[in-house]
């Protein structure tokens, strides 16, 4: 698998798109992938711990809302990745598609709120500079998300529901929820 691959793959991809609706807010994020010694690789941020967040904690894509003055999600999308990780893929970055909108669920609860995913390459690894919201930076291999040897599951628990949820381990890292569901459909359109 490579990056090619992926350009390919989302070259003649129709994502599905959701409508705003009152009182809904954009989110955007960028699913960031670069070469790496073992095949490409997909940039992950360690969400930094924070009582108002509600993903506060979580592994996830660089990304937030779209605010005023973003003139469209992608807007967005680059300018949370610029102020998350220091990261300006206008400048070193291809935007290479965007898989399809997501409506958000945080703390188990389907919130007012859509995500949009775009897709970018790097040709290279610059470095990155992480500011007070996010805790770490990881990138991981596509090749162990890929291998479905590796997915496990975990354990959730909202108010009287248990339910035991895919995951992937990474190191110390728990990948899972909609940035899971992110990449399931990422992987799929390669795989196709």
């Amino acid at each position: 698998m490579t990056i090619k691959d992926f350009r390919t793959a989302l070259g003649g991809f129709r994502p599905r798109l959701l409508a705003d609706e009152d009182g809904q807010t954009r989110a955007a994020v960028a699913a960031v992938l670069r070469p790496g010694e073992n095949g490409p690789e997909l940039l992950f941020i360690h969400r930094a711990e924070d009582p108002l967040d509600p993903w506060s904690g979580h592994m996830a894509f660089p990304g937030g809302r779209v605010d005023p003055g973003d003139v469209d999600p992608l807007a967005a999308a680059l300018r949370e990745t610029r102020e998350e990780v220091g990261l300006d893929l206008e400048t070193v970055g291809e935007e290479i598609g965007r898989l399809s909108d997501m409506a958000a669920i945080g703390r188990g609860r389907l919130m007012s709120m859509v995500i949009t995913p775009f897709v970018f390459a790097l040709e290279n690894s610059p470095a990155l500079a992480p500011n007070h919201e996010v805790a770490e930076v990881v990138w991981v291999p596509v090749g162990f998300i890929a291998d479905h040897s590796n997915r496990k599951t975990m354990p959730y628990q909202r108010d009287e529901l248990k339910l035991e949820l895919p995951c992937y381990h990474y190191r110390d890292h728990l990948i899972w929820g909609m940035t899971l569901a992110m990449v399931d459909e990422l992987l799929s359109l390669v795989s196709r």
